[in-house]
């Protein structure tokens, strides 16, 4: 009997798990870090439990005091989301012993699937057509270069315990190797505490389509379909689609009873992800079966009409799959992206700060939103970026397509740097409006994707000007009652006829010179929208105030314009001349360089860790190390400086 459900996770995973709970008529349980307490995920739960810490490892991936939190808070169940400990088969022995149910698979299926090399020579054993590579136990540096040698570059470099793009790396030559080997294992040891790593045939052009399978305790296993996820960026999935486009009925059911076979080899339970690689021919390979609800389980949903959560809770009390193979719906088309903080511009590097402003779409038919943030959180560098998923649903791919464009147009954030316009600008592209998709979408439409940064239009200037100066004087009025922008009686105010502002938008700065008459401004602030007159028209726009910023929604993408002082301005851009900084908080893991040292352009000097990645900090030119000011082990801020190099 389950009546309280503990979800041991964080984010939209969490949310989304409770509020299926919820409608069961479970009670719920949220478990945070020290600095998640206020987070979304624990105000929306009917308890919640404090593990302390802010690092995964002293928080969310403390088994022991997870099992204590449902012990503590009357917990039969725990969920365990994706990510974290989700697939760690010690934990869901350690909930069973404990007599708590796990929403998951047998330990042991965690276990035959929690090692790809493992789970290589399972499927290799049940037939399954595998991608050339080594997955064996010797880890040493040589027998990998034996084995990429064997091979042939390019080769794919996987951490054996995890997923997620952690741990993962391409090598395009036998010289890059060793550093993306010991790179890849500190990340696997980080992210799933286990380094062992396998290597594989980097396959070109492939497309990613997986099989959500299900299985009871009666011996009942199905596949719900398949889903693309192609469209991919540090070997992380962005946008995912659910049919694969193009999937003839006859490759859908030969994917899908392979998967069939795998989960049942294994003696699976609940829900799981079967992946293949598919080339150009319509061969697939097994990649690997993720023994979790995957992130991307909404478009299945979407094109099913099944709970998949409410389905792991009715499994874990025992009760039989309510349908069978052939009942299995499939009716139109749904597409999900993830919402990331990060840049794009920029590598996709992860982002951290404030949200100043968080606007999600309009609730509709076809259309969800999973979230697990608010207006207000924090973006921490400890956690995974993503801040949530929006999924359309529409009677073919065209309609679930523009209608997803719709619901990214109503998307507003603000305060943090985010893959949002990247986004639209991907389901907007031609190419993948035709459905010509695999790994390679993004770095072949790059320059589309992510076109080189121009300055902002001197009309931008002019129109952020105007709508800032009223943003203030609007401000003034609702913070003072007596303000005489709030009078009736005629006043008008003494403005000078000309006023200089000095703003600064992303990396900009200019100085916007407005007028003031007596004539009507064409550019008018009306609560949060500024309506634009031209031509004979008029345009509106979203422009919202938070605090020092007004976010201005120009041309697809959210602008934070800015007052700047010039003066403090000049003199920040003096300070630490050569230097590098760091571009996101995070935690120092190597120090690759002293002082006084001479290295070369492209030569690694720092790397840093955040949001369970590793990134290089790397000379940007030949030259000499003047100082250092970060040690191994140390926290450091976005923007601080860690290495000063004078050029050669």
């Amino acid at each position: 009997m389950i009546t309280t459900l503990l979800v041991a996770n964080r984010g939209e995973i969490a949310c989304r798990v409770m509020r299926t709970a919820r409608a069961l008529g479970l009670r719920t349980v949220a478990v945070h870090s020290a600095i998640d307490r206020n987070a979304r995920h624990v105000q929306e739960a009917d308890i919640a439990y404090d593990l302390g810490g802010a690092k995964p490892a002293d928080s969310y991936l403390r088994a022991d005091r997870i099992i204590a939190a449902a012990k503590a808070c009357g917990a039969q169940a725990i969920h365990p989301g994706y990510g974290f400990l989700s697939e760690n088969a010690g934990f869901a022995r350690a909930i069973e012993e404990a007599g708590l149910i796990f929403l998951g698979p047998p330990a042991s299926a965690i276990d035959a699937m929690g090692s790809k090399s493992a789970a290589k020579a399972l499927m290799e054993a049940a037939g399954v057509p595998l991608v050339p590579g080594y997955h064996g136990e010797a880890q040493d540096l040589d027998t990998f270069r034996q084995a990429a040698e064997r091979i042939g570059y390019p080769v794919l470099l996987k951490a054996a315990a995890g997923g997620g793009g952690k741990g993962m790396k391409v090598v395009e030559r036998e010289t890059d190797l060793a550093e993306a080997l010991a790179s890849a294992q500190r990340e696997a040891q980080s992210a799933f505490g286990d380094a062992r790593m396998l290597v594989e045939k980097y396959v070109l052009k492939p497309r990613h389509v997986e099989i959500q399978v299900f299985a009871d305790r009666h011996g009942n296993c199905l596949y719900l379909n398949e889903r693309d996820c192609s469209i991919q960026r540090r070997h992380q999935k962005v946008v995912e689609e659910a049919p694969a486009p193009g999937l003839t009925p006859a490759l859908r059911k030969a994917m899908g009873e392979a998967a069939v076979k795998a989960a049942q080899a294994i003696g699976y339970v609940g829900a799981g992800t079967v992946e293949f690689l598919l080339d150009e021919r319509g061969d697939f390979f097994f990649m690997e079966m993720n023994t979790r609800l995957q992130v991307e389980h909404p478009v299945t949903e979407a094109i099913t009409g099944l709970d998949l959560v409410a389905w792991q809770i009715r499994v874990a009390r025992g009760e039989p799959l309510p349908i069978g193979q052939e009942q299995v719906p499939l009716n139109g088309h749904a597409i999900e992206v993830r919402l990331y903080a990060e840049d794009p511009d920029n590598d996709f590097l992860p982002a951290t700060g404030t949200l100043d402003l968080y606007r999600e779409p309009a609730a509709g038919p076809g259309r969800r939103v999973d979230t697990g943030v608010r207006e207000g959180d924090t973006v921490s560098p400890f956690y995974d970026p993503m801040l949530g998923k929006l999924i359309a649903w529409g009677e073919n791919r065209e309609e679930a397509r523009q209608r997803l464009l719709a619901m990214l147009d109503e998307t507003l954030v603000g305060g943090v740097k985010t893959n949002l316009a990247f986004l639209r600008r991907v389901l907007a592209h031609p190419a993948f409006a035709r459905a010509e998709l695999d790994t390679g979408f993004i770095p072949r439409h790059q320059a589309d994707l992510q076109p080189v940064a121009t300055p902002l239009s001197a009309e931008f200037w002019l129109i952020a000007g105007e709508a800032f100066r009223q943003s203030e004087a609007q401000a003034a009025r609702d913070d003072d009652p007596h303000s005489p922008w709030r009078l009736n009686s005629g006043w008008r105010s003494a403005l000078p006829y000309q006023t200089d502002l000095h703003l600064s938008c992303d990396d900009e700065r200019h100085v916007v010179r407005l007028r003031s008459t007596n004539a009507a401004s064409p550019v008018r602030l009306e609560g949060e929208r500024l309506c634009i007159e031209q031509d004979g028209s008029t345009h509106r726009v979203a422009a919202i105030r938070r605090g020092d910023a007004l976010h201005l929604h120009w041309n697809g993408e959210l602008r934070s314009v800015r007052r700047v002082d010039p003066i403090a301005d000049v003199e920040a851009s003096h300070h630490h001349h050569g230097g590098l900084t760091a571009p996101m908080n995070g935690s120092i893991v190597r120090v690759l360089a002293e002082t006084g040292q001479r290295v070369e352009a492209g030569a690694t000097l720092v790397v840093l860790e955040a949001m369970k990645m590793e990134h290089s900090i790397r000379a940007p030119h030949a030259g000499v190390v003047k100082a250092l000011y970060c040690n191994e082990g140390e926290l450091v801020s976005e923007g601080t400086a860690l290495v000063e190099l004078d050029e050669a």
